[in-house]
């Protein structure tokens, strides 16, 4: 009897696949409960309420690094913020209104490549446009931009698959019943895809939130007392901050416990902004579910 013909080799090969599945999935696992051990371990001598909430001292030797913790947020939330309206539109008219010609083919691979380019081209264009340009300066405004323009491509790609998962009959219902089609993208499309379009919105938070190339030329600075006062003043980030005190510290060894300590509370800091927007996601699911 033939391997594809007799059942048990089936159930044998299956199972062989799904344990080497579990096998791959507990290595990775276990490779990122490491290194957040590692990243813990060392920063532990650093971790203090001191060190959460005072600004840097003694040429960053000394102090904690609030104004990194507040400039982080404002960059981050305000990214997404603009990225999150302009690429849900961008998605609701590529998936509901454009069809199938080239211009929306051109627009489609024009988005799968910007997924791909480096953090600091677009580092580099902030500079150009949003500092130079635009007049804005290094500044939290340009960093802010800058940073939505990187996770666009993010937000149009996961919103525009949440978009095609909704089902095609729904559309059809929603017109027989006399919706126009705003109507039926408004009150039947959208609210089913909320939480894939959630989805797509924690990956471009997340994305946002540890950048540095993007934001090293548009928004951060070395040291700033100032703490998002203005939109057009510099900011400091947890990101920039780790790469300066690694790179530029006068003292790096003495510095080395505060580079761990930063990095664990800027993983903290993505982990309570994820959380937040896993729980709106999940309230959006249970909704749905009871409609």
């Amino acid at each position: 009897m033939s391997v594809e013909r007799n059942p048990n080799w089936r159930y044998a090969y299956q199972h062989i696949g799904i344990t080497l599945m579990r096998l791959t999935t507990l290595i990775s696992a276990g490779v990122i409960v490491a290194i957040l051990l590692y990243l813990l371990d060392n920063a532990l001598p650093a971790l203090s309420w001191e060190f959460v909430f005072e600004p840097p001292r003694d040429m960053m030797t000394a102090g904690g690094v609030w104004p990194c913790i507040v400039g982080t947020f404002w960059l981050a939330v305000g990214a997404t913020v603009i990225a999150l309206p302009l690429g849900v539109c961008t998605a609701v008219y590529l998936t509901e209104y454009g069809g199938s010609g080239r211009f929306v083919e051109a627009i489609r691979l024009a988005v799968s490549n910007l997924s791909g380019v480096p953090s600091v081209i677009f580092g580099l264009f902030g500079l150009t446009f949003f500092v130079t340009i635009c007049g804005f300066g290094v500044s939290l405004l340009s960093g802010v931009l800058t940073l939505a323009v990187l996770a666009l491509p993010i937000v149009i790609n996961t919103t525009e698959a949440a978009l095609n998962q909704v089902p095609q009959a729904w559309r059809e219902a929603s017109l027989a019943l006399g919706a126009n089609k705003q109507q039926t993208i408004f009150k039947i499309i959208l609210p089913a895809a909320l939480p894939g379009i959630l989805t797509g919105n924690i990956l471009a938070l997340s994305r946002v939130a540890g950048e540095t190339a993007a934001i090293m030329y548009t928004a951060a600075v070395f040291y700033t007392p100032k703490m998002g006062d203005s939109i057009l003043d510099p900011v400091m980030s947890l990101p920039y901050h780790i790469y300066v005190l690694a790179t530029s510290s006068v003292d790096v060894d003495a510095t080395r416990p505060m580079q761990y300590g930063t990095a664990c509370l800027l993983v903290l800091m993505v982990l309570g902004l994820n959380l937040v927007a896993l729980f709106i996601r999940q309230r959006a699911q249970r909704k749905i579910a009871r409609q």
